[in-house]
């Protein structure tokens, strides 16, 4: 049978016509209705509020205003489309646990977004603490998971543990004693470099780079944040997501990454090292801005996705057959 979704509210004259129509049609073209109240989530308040009635009906969408011949039109569209397929419906129970699995994860998504940041940002510094309790080989395998995933140069990473939190070049120009003089090693030797963990003078790498860490880190915290803010934060305009996210990232990476190619034609640009401070401003901008450009867009979508889930479940709890009374 065909599910006919109308987004509707409390004293919507036009909702109770588009009903009114809807019932009249049932006998014509048998229709389940799956009503959704927009008062229920703020967001889709927000979006069907000069909208409604909204009417869905399988791939078919109607705003207000229309009448019942395009309520007609639309259902005998999807009534046809559904034999075209076959009749194929889902199992009914499956499709009850998978609507309940989907609603589970539309209400609690950025929970679970945190904690995947939280734990891909948070395990890389498990690895030095391993290293200075002794637990060399769980920490080499946090080194070793990483390593696809970041370049992990010990100049451009944050130490535990040690004398200094960073051991930046030379050429960074920071009053930190550099890499090379720190360690004996050629800066280079760039497989030394990203081979090298520490020891316990000097501390031991977390296993994400310095900008990786500020990226990841400022999602996680601006992802904490949003949770308290999501009912009245807008997404980011892309502009200033460009010109706040990408732009001083671009910059700092791009004048650092061309200088260390020292490509003939490029010999008149001056050799240029990024701080750690630099990195971690920028890769906390880059992480903050696509937060606030992106988290918005999913709660809409899965604010939703929980009203239209939660009535369909309901929906389908009516029509099963109530359990016999004990005697």
């Amino acid at each position: 049978m065909i599910r006919v979704t109308v987004y509707t509210r409390d004293g919507c004259s036009l909702c109770e016509r588009a009903l009114d129509h809807l019932e009249s049609l049932r006998e014509e073209i048998p229709h389940r209705l799956v009503l959704v109240d927009i008062e229920s989530e703020p967001t889709l308040l927000t979006k069907y509020m000069e909208k409604i009635p909204v009417v869905q009906v399988g791939p078919y969408i109607l705003e207000a205003p229309f009448d019942r011949r395009d309520l007609a039109v639309a259902l005998a569209a999807a009534r046809d489309r559904v034999h075209a397929q076959g009749g194929r419906q889902a199992n009914g129970l499956w499709a009850a646990r998978l609507n309940r699995a989907v609603l589970f994860l539309a209400k609690h998504w950025l929970a679970l977004f945190n904690l995947m940041v939280l734990l891909y940002v948070g395990l890389p510094f498990a690895a030095p603490a391993l290293m200075k309790a002794g637990a060399t080989r769980p920490a080499s395998w946090i080194y070793k998971a990483y390593s696809p995933l970041c370049h992990q140069l010990a100049f451009r990473s944050w130490f535990l543990f040690g004398e200094q939190p960073a051991y930046p070049l030379a050429t960074a120009g920071t009053d930190l004693t550099s890499f090379s003089e720190a360690t004996g090693i050629d800066a280079s030797d760039l497989w030394a470099a990203r081979a090298y963990v520490g020891d316990e003078r000097l501390g031991y790498k977390v296993a994400l780079c310095e900008r990786d860490v500020a990226i990841y880190g400022s999602m996680l915290v601006a992802g904490l944040i949003f949770g308290l803010l999501r009912r009245r934060l807008k997404p980011l305009p892309i502009v200033l997501w460009v010109l706040l996210g990408i732009v001083p990232i671009a910059l700092d990476g791009g004048t650092q990454l061309v200088s260390s190619l020292r490509l003939p034609f490029l010999d008149f640009l001056p050799a240029r090292e990024s701080t750690p401070f630099l990195r971690t401003l920028t890769g906390g901008l880059f992480g903050v801005m696509n937060v606030w450009l992106a988290y918005p867009y999913v709660e809409e979508t899965m604010a939703e996705t929980r009203a239209l889930l939660a009535a369909k479940l309901e929906e389908a709890a009516r029509r099963e057959p109530a359990l016999p009374s004990a005697p």
